[in-house]
């Protein structure tokens, strides 16, 4: 079995597009408790590195001069690329929902009333 860095996953699942230096990529991952340096294990690091995309997407979303960096064949406009980049969020969060948390106990008992009251 390959083994892959954390980091140089993150840069799998973005497709080896360098929109940010690796300094700034560690940053993202560490945001996300991930370390770079370990290695990649989909069992228990595929959600938060799925969030650390997101968070690479939205960063993306924000700043119009990347989103020109964009070398889709597809993505004629900034509006384009915006829509493009849109719908990968939808997609990585539709991932992110579909990923069980087995730390979750799940209950039918809703809390109905709290301590602190406004």
């Amino acid at each position: 079995m390959l083994k892959v860095k954390v980091l140089d996953r993150l840069k799998l699942e973005l497709s080896n597009r360098q929109y940010f230096t690796d300094t700034e990529y560690t940053t993202f991952l560490s945001e996300n408790t991930l370390d770079e340096t370990l290695e990649y294990d989909k069992s228990t690091m595929q959600r938060n590195l799925l969030l650390t995309v997101l968070d690479v997407l939205e960063a993306l979303s924000n700043d119009v001069d990347i989103m020109r960096k964009l070398d889709n064949a597809d993505i004629m406009s900034v509006s384009e690329a915006y829509k493009f980049l849109d719908q990968q969020r939808q997609n990585i969060k539709q991932r992110i929902a579909a990923i069980p948390i087995p730390e979750d106990q799940y209950s039918n008992v809703s809390l109905l009333f709290t301590r602190n009251r406004r």
